[in-house]
């Protein structure tokens, strides 16, 4: 997004990709162009804002999952513990009673 000036009047293009291509296409002139670049200044700060608080919500949600995640693994292993005591034997996934000859 560039705010470019001719003849001393400034002109506003934004960049948009098109497919693989980037290519500018004209906003306005003049006191358009100060105010559609005003704005997408303020767009792309929002947009950075937005992104910082999404990532900082995610790793606290990741601090507080930690015990939960730590304590399911646990279960799951006492759960194949208990059933590998009763006689179980894993066959393509499952748990299945051992054959008794």
């Amino acid at each position: 997004m560039t705010l470019e000036r001719r003849d001393g009047r400034p002109y506003y293009y934004r960049s948009v990709r098109d497919g693989d291509k980037i290519r500018k296409v004209y906003v306005g002139a003049g006191e358009k162009a100060r105010v559609s670049h005003e704005e997408d200044a303020l767009r792309r700060t929002g947009r950075k804002a937005r992104l910082e608080r999404e990532k900082e919500n995610l790793e606290r949600l990741e601090a507080l999952a930690a015990p939960v995640l730590e304590v399911s693994e646990v279960a799951e292993i006492l759960a194949r513990a208990h059933l590998v005591a009763a006689g179980y034997h894993k066959h393509k996934g499952e748990y299945r009673r051992a054959r008794r000859a």
